[in-house]
């Protein structure tokens, strides 16, 4: 039995639809007070709403995680409302697809100014009230794409999210003498409003490759986070958990037979 997050009070980044929207909805029914940080004020709305509808408390911010002014009104607004923060995690990400002959400079800082830099400025803005507390709770959402695998037209996005575990090896050292712990979650294939676009036959091809036969769900990654979170977990920093299935297992669909 865990130690309950009750009343702890989380900021999720990217939480207006996808995976962050999962992590926040699972923090939320384990009774924690949930910031929704989004770009879109009506997908950010209906995540408050369906949290709330379903008994949980949430508000929502409307911000840039690449903005450091953006990121700081985050961090107060969730002390305001809240009394502090206990847990981050910074989930938001983009991951436009592009190759590297059709790159341009601009769309490769782009993709690092939110993955990377956004992540740093989360945990540099959440900090001084965690370590005012000499408690805190920090999870990354890095992906397989990159610290594992790779993807045709995700060069950036592998790099961006190999990028956020070098960060968090050395914050996780720094932050440590504050007794706040830093981890991050690697996803695989989840099942999320963008791939279902994509048509059941392309999901299918996808289940194929996976040794439990089954995507992921964002709930998934949110529990995973929320482990991390927890009391129990205090002594797990720099570290990651790979979720996908068993995805990055075999060597080739032959090894599955």
């Amino acid at each position: 039995m865990f130690t309950p997050v009750n009343d702890k009070t989380v900021i999720v980044t990217g939480s207006s639809k996808g995976i962050g929207k999962g992590i926040a909805k699972v923090f939320a029914s384990n009774g924690a007070n949930v910031l929704v940080v989004a770009r879109s004020e009506p997908a950010a709305l209906n995540t408050v709403e369906e949290i709330k509808n379903n008994g949980g408390e949430a508000s929502m911010f409307i911000g840039d995680v690449s903005s450091w002014s953006d990121v700081k009104s985050m961090t107060d607004t969730a002390v305001e409302r809240y009394g502090g923060i206990d847990i981050l995690c910074a989930n938001a990400g983009i991951f436009p697809s592009q190759k590297i002959s059709d790159m341009s400079p601009d769309e490769w800082d782009q993709v690092f100014s939110v993955n990377v830099k956004g992540s740093f400025l989360a945990v540099k803005a959440c900090v001084p009230e965690m370590s005012k507390r000499e408690y805190g709770r920090i999870v990354i959402t890095s992906s397989i794409t990159g610290p594992i695998t790779g993807y045709s037209g995700w060069s950036h996005y592998g790099a961006s999210k190999s990028a956020q575990l070098g960060f968090m090896k050395t914050a996780a050292i720094e932050l440590a003498k504050d007794n706040v712990t830093i981890n991050a979650v690697m996803p695989g294939n989840i099942i999320t409003e963008g791939l279902q676009d994509l048509g059941d036959e392309y999901l299918k091809t996808m289940a194929a490759s996976i040794p439990l036969k089954t995507l992921g769900t964002v709930e998934d990654i949110g529990f995973a986070a929320l482990f991390l979170s927890t009391k129990e977990a205090g002594y797990i920093t720099g570290q990651t958990i790979v979720i996908d299935g068993g995805q990055t297992l075999p060597e080739s669909l032959e090894a599955m037979d």
